[in-house]
């Protein structure tokens, strides 16, 4: 029997991996000031074992999030023309990446530059400045947002396959291939051949230049693949029945194989790129990654298949919860990490306080006013949306 095609209802497992996802990476965002990583502001003291919770929080965050994002564009392209979801990803990606990069990414480059001892001053006197070289190669414009990254990667990602998923989505041909593949994907054990592209690519690209794992523990060219494999898996209901069916081995395979990848990578001496050691030692890492994914996806389908108020509410809130946690973190972060109390409950501290605030400013400000909700991501409320697109337009968005 063939697969079906998966059903167009509101996938609310999603909408609750999402929130959790974002909610993750936000308390990893606020550890990063206690890790010795590099991060904007750093506590004097740094503790390793963050730096360890961070790497197994990497290995599957991030890729999570950019897979919710390709099932996401999969439902998507079955609802609006080519052309609204083109409109679509400029509004909700596009915008709050520009407005953020000129205004309250520049702040946080600010309070940076002043917790490096690099500039001291006032904010209006360092927006000048802020335009001396690219952040990253030794200058101040962060042209990929900082943490805004996330929004400029999956746009570009929506526009550099959209022919390929148009394809895949609306041809004949195109859509018995993905009918094919998720079929195959579903047989017991072959969803594991999802890993192969991370695999291949690690192997690829020297991680000092195009492979670097800067951005959330993984190159920018693997979240492609993740991206991908999420408009595949949440194309065909087969695979997710497998997945769903397979959940703890899947998750019993992401708990064995990585401390395996640690004990091969010492035991290989830390292989270089390039190197038959390294391809070894890679494959359980990837294996591992996607074990976890598998897991997490599959008790997802399992148990978080409902909704709720709360639900509805942050569903709506995530994006501009994403956008504001670290500009509000790494202002409170620099106060913070100078008080002389102890590391725990300067985290404390941190944590609370900028969730806090990021929520405030959401409920206080973005939530309520239609201007601000479109140059935070989110659709304006239904009676003020014709003034809304009437300035946009004005406005050439």
């Amino acid at each position: 029997m063939n697969a079906q095609p998966a059903m167009a209802q509101r996938r609310y497992e999603l909408d609750w991996l999402r929130v959790l996802a974002i909610l993750a990476v936000f308390v990893y965002h606020c550890s990063l000031i206690f890790a010795p990583d590099p991060f904007s502001i750093k506590n004097a003291t740094t503790y390793q074992f963050i730096d360890d919770l961070g790497e197994f929080v990497g290995l599957w965050g991030m890729p999570l999030i950019f897979i919710i994002s390709g099932a996401s564009v999969f439902y998507a392209l079955g609802k609006v023309s080519p052309g609204k979801y083109f409109k679509g990803i400029v509004l909700r990606l596009l915008v709050p990446l520009i407005v953020g990069t000129f205004t309250h990414i520049a702040f946080q480059v600010y309070v940076e530059r002043l917790h490096d001892g690099t500039f001291s001053g006032s904010f209006l006197e360092f927006y000048p400045h802020y335009f001396d070289g690219m952040y990253a190669f030794g200058g101040n414009f962060a042209w990929m947002g900082l943490h805004l990254w996330y929004l400029e990667a999956l746009f570009l990602f929506s526009m550099l396959f959209l022919p390929l998923l148009l394809w895949l989505k609306n041809n004949s041909t195109g859509r018995r291939a993905l009918r094919g593949l998720g079929d195959f994907l579903a047989r017991p054990g072959a969803a594991y051949l999802l890993a192969l592209p991370a695999y291949v690519l690690i192997n690829l690209l020297d991680p000092e230049t195009w492979g670097t794992p800067v951005l959330g523990g993984w190159s920018i060219f693997i979240y492609m693949s993740f991206f991908v494999s999420g408009f595949v898996i949440f194309s065909n209901e087969r695979l997710q029945a497998s997945i769903k069916q397979w959940r703890w081995v899947s998750l019993g395979a992401g708990i064995l194989l990585a401390p395996i990848t640690s004990v091969l990578w010492d035991a290989l001496g830390e292989p270089g790129f390039g190197t038959w050691g390294r391809a070894l030692g890679i494959a359980p890492y990837c294996l591992s990654a996607w074990g976890w994914l598998l897991a997490i996806l599959g008790f997802g389908m399992k148990h978080l298949s409902f909704n709720t108020p709360l639900l509805r509410h942050a569903n709506e809130a995530v994006l501009p919860f994403y956008i504001l946690h670290q500009s509000a973190l790494v202002p409170l972060g620099f106060f913070v990490v100078q008080w002389a109390i102890p590391d725990g409950l300067k985290f404390a501290f941190i944590l609370t306080g900028s969730f806090l605030v990021s929520v405030g400013l959401y409920e206080s400000l973005v939530r309520r006013n239609n201007l601000l909700r479109v140059l935070f991501g989110m659709k304006p409320r239904p009676g003020d949306s014709i003034r809304v697109r009437s300035v946009l337009v004005e406005r050439g968005a």
